[in-house]
C-alpha cells in the first residue's frame, strides 16, 4: 500500500507562484506514474502533470511553460512548482500514484490507486 502526503497549497496573488509537495510512502514499485490533478468548483478533475519512473514528464497545455515537475533527491518526495498563477487555477490539488507507467495515459484519473488528501490552492 503507498501513501501520499501533500503540502504546499495556499493563497497567492495573480502572477504569484507556489511549490506543491507529494511524499510517498509505503510499498515501493520500479515501474510508476506519479501525477497531479486538479478540481475546481463545479467542474471535473483535470490531470496537470504527470512524471513516470524513467524521468519522462507530461503536462497539460493549460499548465504548460508554468508549471515545472521535480524529484527531490529522497526519489520518493515529487514537486509541482506553479508559477505565473491566475484566477483559473484556483481548484483543490492532488497527486496520485500508479505501479504502472503513465504513458499516454498518464491523465487517466480511473488509473490512479492512490491518492493524497488534497490541497486547496487560491489565486486571489
Amino acid at each position: 500500500h503507498v501513501q501520499l502526503v501533500e503540502s504546499g497549497g495556499g493563497l497567492v496573488q495573480p502572477g504569484g507562484s507556489l511549490r506543491h509537495s507529494c511524499v510517498a510512502s509505503g510499498e515501493t514499485h520500479m515501474r510508476y506514474c506519479l501525477a497531479w490533478f486538479r478540481q475546481a468548483p463545479g467542474k471535473e478533475r483535470e490531470g496537470i502533470a504527470g512524471v513516470d519512473s524513467d524521468g519522462s514528464i507530461s503536462y497539460a497545455d493549460s499548465v504548460k511553460g508554468r508549471f515545472t515537475v521535480s524529484q527531490g533527491n529522497a526519489k520518493k518526495t515529487f514537486y509541482l512548482q506553479m508559477n505565473a498563477l491566475s484566477p483559473d487555477d484556483t481548484a483543490m490539488y492532488y497527486c496520485a500514484g500508479r505501479s504502472t507507467p503513465g504513458g499516454g495515459t498518464w491523465d487517466s484519473i480511473d488509473k490512479y490507486g492512490f491518492w493524497g488528501q488534497g490541497t486547496q490552492v487560491t489565486v486571489s
